[in-house]
């Protein structure tokens, strides 16, 4: 078995979502999913197929999201998995319950903007995500100005009132 890593690559304030299913129907459930979860959203989604033709089988919404998901999962080349960029402005955290809802899906490794590196193994078989490095190394706790400061940003933004 080797062992490798794959970094997603995407502007940085682009959010996206990297999971596991089961099944070439993963394409279309993940994109109705999409679409009756956030009117308007812009999003590329492509998915690893693991037998059969082996090929990266893709949809979404907005051509530029779509053309980064089917080159970083070809990148990838692990069996069953997906990734789903969102456009500017759209957020996992408006359609992660609802993806996870997906019958075939198995797994959410990440959601993110972060940089990311995918932990991958290869063996004669195929290849496998064995998990994500999502962000950098913490560089301490948080103390009394960090939590105002978390607060404050979360009702900025409106996620919190």
């Amino acid at each position: 078995m080797q062992l490798t890593t794959v970094k997603i690559e995407k502007p940085d304030e682009i959010n996206f979502i990297l999971g596991q299913s089961h099944f070439i129907k993963t394409v279309e459930d993940i994109h109705e999913t999409m679409v009756q979860s956030v009117p308007g959203i812009k999003f590329g989604l492509a998915f690893c197929e693991s037998s059969g033709e082996m090929l990266v089988r893709w949809t979404g919404t907005d051509d530029s999201m779509t053309e980064l998901a089917k080159r970083n999962a070809l990148a990838l080349s692990a069996g069953h998995s997906f990734i789903l960029f969102l456009g500017p402005g759209f957020f996992p955290v408006n359609v992660l319950n609802t993806l996870k809802m997906v019958p075939e899906v198995c797994r959410i490794f990440c959601a993110t903007a972060n940089p990311v590196e995918v932990v991958i193994a290869e063996t004669d078989q195929g290849r496998g995500i064995l998990g994500v490095i999502d962000g950098g190394k913490s560089k301490g706790v948080e103390g009394p100005e960090d939590i105002a400061w978390r607060k404050d940003f979360l009702r900025k933004i409106g996620y919190k009132l």
